[in-house]
């Protein structure tokens, strides 16, 4: 594959260090607390590392995590509309093309599938944390773009990630409802155990990956 990695707004080059201007509204800082137990790295963390408890099985690099949160930025909750734009801009620019998105990225990138079906081949959503409304959305334009969810574990353990799980299975029941194609890839339920929210980032990342080219295949994408 020929890939391309986006910058959206606030993140990495397109960094609000550079065009502060832009930015309104006080940033949100996400704490170490917060990363270890949000992307079910542990359940209980403390600043010293021999004191914080991994869940058992976790494929996640433990000894990186202190590493991994210096890639940490802060972040603003007035930016949708913004980075929606200039997703929608870079989708028109760069494709026809595969999107293959992760947590925060998942409703822009539906949101622009939306827009430009005959941009998107295919998405490949990671773990999404979000989506466009089924209700409230006509989801007739994704029916020619297959698309495929993929999910961790530990899931059913932690309150928030059951409800977003829950909430994507609802727009992917919509989406096959409507004539298109919503397939799941549940690594618990293949075996495949001790997945983070950060799936790229565990130790099995090119068994995932593998398994999403698999998937690709059966698309007809791969050449």
């Amino acid at each position: 594959w020929s890939v391309y990695v986006s910058d959206a707004v606030e993140r990495g080059r397109a960094s609000w260090a550079r065009y502060p201007e832009i930015f309104q509204g006080e940033p949100v800082f996400r704490t170490k607390k917060e990363a270890w137990e949000l992307f079910r790295i542990g359940k209980t963390y403390a600043s010293d590392p021999k004191s914080r408890q991994a869940i058992p099985g976790t494929l996640f690099p433990i000894a990186d995590f202190d590493q991994f949160t210096k890639q940490s930025i802060p972040r603003w909750a007035t930016n949708d509309e913004r980075t929606q734009r200039a997703y929608d801009q870079y989708v028109q620019q760069a494709c026809p093309c595969v999107i293959v998105v992760h947590s925060q990225g998942g409703n822009f990138a539906l949101t622009s599938a939306l827009k430009y079906p005959n941009k998107v081949k295919a998405v490949v959503l990671v773990e999404p944390s979000g989506s466009p409304d089924p209700d409230k959305t006509d989801l007739a334009p994704l029916r020619n773009v297959p698309m495929l969810w993929v999910w961790g574990d530990y899931i059913q353990d932690y309150p928030f990630w059951k409800s977003i799980k829950e909430r994507q299975e609802r727009f992917r029941a919509a989406l096959n409802q409507a004539g298109g194609q919503g397939d799941l890839l549940d690594l618990p339920a293949k075996g495949i155990h001790g997945n983070s929210h950060m799936l790229m980032m565990d130790t099995n990342s090119r068994q995932i990956s593998g398994l999403i080219q698999d998937w690709l295949k059966t698309q007809g994408l791969v050449r």
